[in-house]
């Protein structure tokens, strides 16, 4: 009996041990198979941290001195509207590589405009969004050896078909209003500070010299492109806002809850809101991608794009990034590649270029008949 005592003693103090090892977090199934959590942004209103103007007391000789200088060493002003020759003093390197199924290219910074409505060819109205190419360049291209865009701590999958990198500037700034270490970026490509800046994964044989100007000859009128921007800043609103809740009665008994969610919980044993119910807060301010969107009409003289439809995401004077889709089945099957390049295409492009089924405004107008 001593012996046995003993025996169910040690089995106690050896579970002792073995207790603060084998306590697990019981988690649910749901908790384990929810999305990651969205990472909110600081919207566009909030201040941010610029470079101090200091008042310099320039006369006017000096001023026109410092632009003679600025144009010497990134070349002549802007011809029209975008319309840029290229700054660098070496001749930018053109090449010469057939498009092939699989290679990606580069696509454009614009900014929307406007919305104006077009007329197709058997009569019937649509709307389109104006986007313009203003003063796109490329700044910096990365190799696919130098361009890791995942930082883990995981050493880093060896793909077979690696991509580069292309950073796509657009808007020019004055060089004395930005910082000395923004316009280290800038220095040695021999590019116009730019005041937008964006990176697109191409493939290595769509590789730009930098300095090479962009322009919505890029594209082809009819192509289906993606264009990426940032919601309109809502703010802080309501469900029936923000998930078009249908809200509460006017009357019948209903006091002061017109507008609000009505019951969020759940009964039973759970006793708690569910992960992701849909409640009040921030609406907009979010980065979203409009897939398959056709461009109509393209102007080579201001750099315009009119894309069809009019939810494009973003409001009016915000920049928005134009690439190729990455739909399947309305992929482009002969892109400019790796963009328009005047030099290597003895024909000029006119001013206005429209996709097949558009009505051009300089044709007669459209008259239906009844059939006799």
């Amino acid at each position: 009996m001593t012996l046995f005592l003993k025996t169910i003693g040690g089995f106690q103090l050896f579970h002792k041990f073995l207790k603060p090892s084998i306590n697990t977090i019981a988690t649910s199934k749901r908790e384990k198979h929810l999305p990651n959590k969205p990472r909110y942004r600081h919207p566009q209103w909030l201040p941010k941290v610029q470079h101090a103007e200091y008042d310099e007391n320039l006369t006017k000789d000096n001023q026109e001195f410092l632009k003679e200088v600025t144009q010497d060493k990134y070349g002549p002003p802007s011809i029209g509207f975008g319309m840029k020759i290229s700054p660098l003093k070496i001749d930018p390197i053109e090449p010469i590589t057939e498009w092939r199924k699989g290679m990606r290219r580069t696509g454009l910074i614009a900014k929307k405009i406007g919305v104006y409505p077009l007329w197709l060819k058997n009569g019937k109205r649509v709307s389109s969004t104006l986007l313009q190419v203003v003063d796109n360049e490329v700044v910096k291209y990365m190799p696919p050896e130098k361009f890791y865009p995942i930082k883990s701590r995981k050493p880093p999958i060896q793909i077979k078909n690696r991509r580069g990198c292309l950073v796509i500037g657009a808007e020019n700034i004055d060089p004395q209003k930005i910082t000395k270490e923004y316009y280290g970026l800038f220095n040695d490509t021999g590019v116009m500070p730019k005041r937008i800046l964006k990176r697109f994964i191409i493939s290595p044989e769509a590789a730009l010299q930098p300095g090479t100007p962009l322009t919505v000859a890029h594209f082809k009128p009819g192509e289906i492109v993606d264009i990426r921007a940032k919601t309109i800043d809502r703010g802080f609103q309501g469900v029936m806002k923000r998930w078009g809740f249908k809200g509460m009665p006017a009357s019948h008994g209903v006091t002061k809850t017109h507008r609000r969610p009505g019951n969020i919980g759940s009964g039973g044993g759970k006793a708690r809101v569910m992960p992701g119910t849909k409640m009040p807060g921030h609406m907009g301010n979010r980065w979203r991608i409009q897939k398959g969107v056709q461009i109509l009409r393209i102007n080579t003289k201001y750099n315009v794009i009119w894309v069809k439809g009019h939810n494009i995401p973003g409001e009016i004077n915000t920049y928005c990034h134009i690439y190729d889709t990455i739909l399947p089945l309305k992929k482009s099957k002969a892109p400019h590649f790796p963009t328009y390049l005047p030099s290597i295409t003895e024909e000029s492009l006119p001013e206005e270029l429209y996709a097949d089924e558009v009505h051009p405004f300089i044709d007669p107008t459209i008259e239906f008949k009844e059939e006799s």
